[in-house]
């Protein structure tokens, strides 16, 4: 019998209050070390604040969480070392090369000066961008940024990945591309990965298990085809909307600043 792999992420009763709004509102869920994990809801729906939570950006209301084994709120340090995000907004200064990114974020995380450039090249080889790294990012096209973003997010070799609409705008062939890499790393080097996406075919193709989240609460948990089978769709897109409802959802309160705050953020804390 094979032995389960232990939780990397591990949230129990987690919640979030902004003055009388109960954005977050007691969750639980983990993420098996090695799975690719989507975490998929409405706009509005607590996807952005639980984000901001596992990251360190945001101090949970009540409950707890564990990353790696480690307290984002006790621990921010050791969580930030043990995990890579790719934003949904871009994040790369575009007046460097893409070499010059990626080596501006060897040094934020201490990696040795001796056989950085070799790891650099390496990760742009696994994008197949090496042969671009001494262009202005600039240049690049949508699904180049994503793909040095990416390159950048594993630099340091994380535990876990963190993928805010990682594909969001692309073109399908760029998208499959992006996955494959992603597919790639969980199963090779067992990379843990949390996702967010609104392309529910997306989700359907690459998550090994879902959970959903609506008016910030769990309202459905499980893999893909058990999600479909429970609310009898034949997708997991009329799935995802039988368990959700039709209405067009607002964007989330303004106390939940977008993501670009959430970036700017992490870079001071850095």
């Amino acid at each position: 019998m094979t032995a389960a792999k232990p939780d990397m992420i591990t949230v129990r009763d987690l919640t979030k209050t902004f003055g009388d709004f109960r954005a977050v509102d007691q969750i639980s869920f983990s993420v098996p070390a090695g799975k690719i994990f989507g975490f998929l809801g409405p706009n509005g729906a607590g996807k952005t604040t639980t984000i901001k939570m596992l990251t360190t950006i945001l101090k949970p209301s009540g409950g707890t969480i564990l990353v790696d084994g480690h307290d984002p709120v006790a621990s921010p340090h050791e969580v930030r070392r043990s995990i890579g995000i790719v934003f949904q907004d871009p994040s790369l200064d575009d007046e460097l090369t893409a070499f010059e990114n990626m080596e501006l974020h060897a040094v934020l995380y201490g990696l040795p000066r001796e056989g950085r450039r070799e790891k650099i090249d390496e990760f742009l080889r696994f994008v197949e961008l090496l042969d671009r790294r001494d262009d202005i990012v600039e240049k690049f096209s949508g699904g180049m940024l994503r793909r040095l973003e990416l390159a950048r997010a594993l630099l340091h070799e994380p535990q876990v990945l963190f993928l805010d609409e990682p594909t969001a705008g692309l073109d399908p062939q760029t998208r499959n591309h992006i996955w494959s890499y992603i597919q790639s790393l969980s199963k090779e080097h067992g990379t843990t990965v949390f996702f967010t996406t609104h392309y529910m075919e997306e989700a359907d193709r690459v998550a090994e298990e879902i959970a959903i989240i609506d008016h910030g609460k769990i309202v459905a948990r499980g893999a893909p085809e058990k999600l479909k089978e429970e609310a009898k769709a034949k997708t997991l897109e009329d799935a995802f909307i039988t368990l959700t409802g039709h209405s067009i959802r607002e964007e989330e309160a303004s106390a939940l600043d977008s993501m670009r705050n959430m970036r700017k953020m992490w870079k001071k804390r850095r």
